[in-house]
């Protein structure tokens, strides 16, 4: 891990992945994300004022970056990359040359803007130090207490507004947003029932993460009997993180006035906007009065201090439990991007970069 990079005289070898042409459908590959090694100079020189030098140390790899490599502005959320702009996720590094009075070198600091590298030189603005005798560890401050733990709770407790009884159904349930969304809905004393793509992970969301039932969707392929089975009083919540077929599904069987957050809906991301499937039966929600409300969670960021208090406790008391899938080496940043389209991982995928 990290064996592209060696510091000499001030300058380090760092590798980065960048966008070397757009994907407009299907899963990314080779021939559209590339990596490369640049020399970076780190002499004091070097680094600008409110600025330091950062060596990755966690990656995360989310799939909502699928909608800036297509070169269409199509309504999606975030702008496109730009042809040979380096990729950018969250990352944890350390610091080790700081022109900022704010950060000394050895900080650990999270940085919602990081290149997908191994080594960067970046603006102070954005980033946050970690506090190292939290006993929280550092992948989890890129899953509970990042932006998949935020995004659950925007879902669940701000939107969601679930209440003791309610039924919840969480699809793409044992991913990186799912697996929390569940656990904050069963805190909140709801029955909750989840979706995912295998057998395993049906086990992972019933014995680890407290889930009341779940089912595999490559197994139970009629949505709608599906949830006539594990939802016989209806639906009260949906956090929907997959569109399509199952999105339809749920809107059979949703109760009056049921909320559906809209999180996310993976199973459209490596589609041209042309070919996503429309959902017939919107009109459910007229007689249901149904609120369906998309968000994103920067809209909510007066909000995040009560969240990290919250999740924050719930880790310390063990009542919230992390998955993380660990990858190996900035290499792997192309492997673990397409495994978030599969069903192969559970939890939230990271890299370890060293």
């Amino acid at each position: 891990m990290g064996g592209g990079a060696k510091e000499e005289l001030g300058v380090v070898e760092s590798r980065e992945w960048y966008l070397s042409a757009y994907a407009p459908d299907g899963v990314p590959t080779s021939d559209h994300l590339q990596l490369r090694t640049l020399s970076l100079s780190l002499g004091p020189d070097s680094i600008p004022d409110h600025h330091v030098a950062v060596q990755l140390l966690w990656i995360s790899v989310d799939p909502y970056i699928r909608s800036r490599m297509t070169g269409h502005e199509d309504g999606l959320y975030f702008s496109q990359f730009d042809l040979n702009q380096v990729l950018t996720e969250f990352g944890i590094g350390r610091v080790i040359r700081s022109k900022s009075s704010k950060f000394t070198e050895g900080d650990i600091v999270i940085n919602p803007f990081s290149p997908v590298a191994e080594y960067c030189v970046v603006p102070t603005a954005f980033l946050r130090k970690v506090d190292s005798t939290s006993g929280i560890s550092l992948p989890d401050y890129l899953s509970s207490l990042g932006v998949p733990g935020f995004t659950a709770w925007v879902g669940i407790e701000v939107l969601g507004n679930p209440k003791p009884g309610s039924n919840v159904f969480i699809s793409a349930a044992a991913g990186g947003v799912g697996m929390f969304a569940g656990q904050l809905a069963k805190l909140k004393g709801c029955r909750v029932i989840g979706s995912t793509g295998s057998d395993e992970k049906v086990k992972l969301l019933k014995e680890e993460f407290g889930y009341d039932d779940a089912f595999n969707y490559n197994k139970e392929t009629d949505f709608d009997a599906a949830l006539s089975k594990y939802f016989p009083n209806g639906i009260d919540i949906y956090f929907e993180n997959v569109g399509g077929k199952m999105l339809e599904a749920v809107l059979n069987h949703v109760n009056q006035g049921a909320r559906i957050p809209l999180c996310g809906m993976i199973s459209q991301y490596n589609k041209a906007w042309t070919e996503r499937e429309g959902v017939s039966n919107l009109l459910n929600m007229v007689g249901k009065e149904v609120k369906m409300q998309g968000f994103l969670v920067g809209s909510y960021l007066d909000r995040f201090g009560d969240f990290m208090k919250e999740m924050e406790a719930y880790l310390k008391e063990g009542k919230v439990r992390s998955k993380h899938k660990v990858y190996s080496g900035i290499e792997s940043f192309l492997e673990s991007f397409s495994s978030l389209f599969s069903s192969s991982n559970s939890g939230k995928v990271v890299i370890q970069v060293i």
